[in-house]
């Protein structure tokens, strides 16, 4: 498995090897976040408020269904990283054989299942009737490009499992640099609008796409794609949705419970909508930075797990933990800090900016307490208990959010009263998912203890 762009995460120092594991991950969140951005930057610069709102209203319908999916990842990754620690190729040979088949299945029902009820989801989130037009049109070609998406995600899953963040990271660069030059040519040059920027994200998740799949059709090792091979592996079948699905239907309940968070902030105008949206730029790219260790915790402890060596699995969930905790934190305190410009950026106006700097002290200040259940999660996922964090997670955060959204108006509560509620289920949730861990924990070792081949 060794190789200049795979890490060895079984031997020697742990910080090190962390590092070179996460950093590229954080640059991919953030360079991912921007180009994000950067598309309605284009749109908004160019076409009418009608097709701003058009493409913005299509955020919460694609996490909703990304997200189921994009949890199987986390299983890919586990799966193969135990392979790994057990030395066993020809199981990493079976796993990568079965990810290649699951992320175009995954990717064709997306397509189809998106191009069906795009227009009635977009309906039942309540779109206004002047957009409903254009946010149809461009979420019909993003369900068409997301096939792309999943098997990008997924080879970059694969990569991970032996330490490779990297060209993955390139390879989101390159698709990112034709994505941002298409929106410029369709929309300022062609005058596409909508369809154009659509076109633009559709096209550059195919660039991704077929980057990735082309190096790992050149890799060396067990973990090359051989088309050949590809088929669908009972037991590596089974053990990826075993860990990933539930991970996915965190996410999947996750986006849901901010949907309603969403409407209850529109309830209080649109500047308390942009204030909010302004500020929560700031928290994407600061939980990139957490994100970054929680897969850093799921590959290394995967790896360890399969090998037996339970000491090193307790030192990379503390220094892992301790690293996304430093990092979040001092991300918060210095945009916070320095408030006025980081939301200058976004907006100067007056009736924006109090909701604004409201979420980022009531909330952004606080979200490196997030860390606590994500790391934890991670960490039990990698153990092979995946719906223990997920169970946890929902009951202590998006049950709990969903009450508060409810309650709110009955107790007269204002936005930052609203806005409180993210730090206090973050609290909650940390404290009953790390909890949670350490039992866990217990009885995983104790099961390496009594049957050192881990099966």
């Amino acid at each position: 498995m060794k190789g200049n762009n795979s890490i060895d995460m079984l031997r020697g120092p742990l910080l090190g090897p962390t590092l070179r594991f996460a950093l590229p991950l954080i640059a991919t969140g953030i360079v991912q976040q921007s180009f994000n951005s950067a598309d309605t930057l284009i749109v908004g610069r160019f076409c009418p408020s009608s097709a701003l709102a058009a493409v913005g209203s299509n955020g919460p319908v694609v996490n909703l269904i990304v997200t189921l999916f994009l949890g199987l990842g986390v299983g890919i990754n586990v799966i193969v990283a135990s392979y790994i620690g057990r030395r066993d190729d020809e199981g990493v040979r079976r796993a990568v054989a079965t990810t290649g088949v699951l992320s175009l299945l995954c990717g064709i029902a997306m397509a189809v299942l998106g191009s069906i009820f795009s227009r009635p989801l977009l309906e039942l989130l309540g779109t206004p009737d002047d957009v409903l037009d254009g946010a149809t049109t461009y979420l019909g070609i993003i369900f068409l490009g997301l096939p792309f998406m999943v098997i990008y995600n997924f080879g970059a899953a694969v990569l991970r499992s032996v330490g490779d963040t990297s060209r993955p990271f390139f390879i989101l660069m390159a698709g990112g640099v034709v994505n941002a030059g298409l929106d410029l040519l369709f929309v300022a040059c062609f005058d596409m609008a909508v369809a154009g920027v659509a076109i633009a994200t559709a096209i550059g998740m195919a660039v991704n796409a077929v980057l990735i799949v082309v190096l790992l059709m050149r890799e060396k090792g067990a973990i090359r794609l051989e088309p050949r091979r590809m088929r669908l592996y009972r037991r590596e079948l089974a053990n990826i949705v075993r860990i990933g699905l539930p991970a996915g239907l965190q996410g999947l309940v996750f986006s849901l419970s901010n949907v309603f968070i969403l409407s209850a902030i529109n309830s209080f105008g649109s500047a308390a909508s942009a204030g909010s949206a302004a500020a929560l730029n700031y928290e994407l790219y600061c939980y990139y930075l957490v994100v970054a260790f929680v897969q850093s915790t799921v590959a290394f402890t995967s790896q360890n797990y399969a090998a037996g060596q339970i000491d090193r699995c307790r030192r990379i969930y503390r220094l892992n933990m301790a690293l996304a905790v430093l990092a979040c934190g001092v991300m918060n305190v210095i945009v916070v800090w320095q408030k006025g410009f980081f939301i200058g950026i976004f907006t100067a106006d007056e009736a924006v900016v109090p909701f604004a700097y409201s979420r980022l002290t009531t909330v952004l200040l606080f979200q490196f307490i997030a860390s606590s259940y994500e790391i934890s999660g991670g960490a039990m996922r990698a153990l092979g208990y995946s719906m223990t964090p997920t169970v946890v997670t929902i009951l202590g955060t998006c049950v709990f959010r969903l009450l508060w959204v409810w309650a709110l108006p009955l107790l007269g509560g204002g936005f930052e009263a609203l806005m409180a509620v993210y730090p206090i289920t973050w609290v909650i949730t940390g404290v009953s998912v790390v909890a949670a861990y350490f039992y866990v924990r217990r009885k995983a070792f104790d099961k390496i203890t009594r049957h050192p081949a881990v099966s």
